[in-house]
């Protein structure tokens, strides 16, 4: 009985280890799929338009992002533009669609997901050193194609499921299953049509949503990525007047 679990124990431990070479292996792949850690290391800003389709509600969106966690994204629709911003530090955004035309704090739901989403190289990058974890669960199915599985837990608790194509190595879809106050929260990203632009490779077409109704899913077409190109600190900044009065309306402790 004793070398029985022995043996049990010992298995477990190698495939336990086999599991996480297989991850880090993939993860290898990914990035070198991707152009390689250098020529992503050597992208410091990012800027991106795109058509947004969601149901037949079209709009102008732009992406601006800068390394290390600098993020800002806008929205136009009809000469009216929202943003969502986030400083490294403070999420701000400004909500003209609902009649608030002056810049306000992100509520914390809001401003979790945008941190994640401000992170420049995104999980798989630097895993360990961001407090991520990395979990190969084998092969999967989507769509009909067969695709690697990844299980990343990020440090607040997190999960994002990575399914990797066989053939590219390139991630198709992630699914998202965000932690607030006892609730999750469970949204998917479709990826496709890669383009290289600068030696790394770009998804042109995204799909965002419901997990369980694809139909539903906003479709964003990408028009154009600028690598590298200069954008100031104070781009992601909340304006000082908004910020100023955000502080001022804050009750002493």
């Amino acid at each position: 009985m004793i070398a029985i679990r022995s043996i049990l124990a010992f298995v477990s431990c190698l495939a336990a280890g086999m599991s996480a070479q297989t991850a880090d292996e993939l993860v290898a792949k990914n990035i070198q799929a991707k152009g390689g850690i250098e020529k992503m290391k050597a992208i410091k800003t990012i800027r991106m338009t795109a058509d947004f389709d969601a149901g037949g509600f079209k709009a102008a969106v732009g992406y601006e992002t800068k390394r290390p966690d600098r993020l800002r994204n806008t929205i136009t629709i009809q000469g009216m533009t929202g943003v969502n911003a986030y400083d490294g530090a403070t999420g701000w955004r400004i909500s003209p669609f609902q009649g608030k035309k002056d810049p306000e704090l992100m509520g914390e739901d809001e401003l979790r997901t945008t941190i994640e989403d401000a992170d420049f190289d995104g999980p798989l990058v630097d895993a360990k050193a961001k407090g991520n974890t990395i979990e190969y669960l084998g092969h999967d199915q989507v769509d009909g194609d067969d695709v690697y599985e990844l299980k990343v837990t990020l440090k607040n608790g997190d999960v994002f499921y990575y399914y990797l194509d066989p053939d590219t190595y390139l991630e198709i879809l992630v699914e998202k299953q965000i932690f607030i106050r006892g609730s999750v929260q469970e949204s998917v990203t479709e990826l496709g049509s890669y383009k290289p632009v600068h030696g790394v490779m770009f998804p042109f077409s995204i799909a965002q949503g419901s997990k369980n109704d694809p139909d539903s899913r906003s479709k964003i077409n990408v028009r154009k990525i600028e690598i590298n190109v200069p954008i100031e600190d104070s781009e992601f900044k909340m304006p000082e007047a908004a910020s100023k009065n955000a502080t001022e309306k804050t009750p002493a402790k």
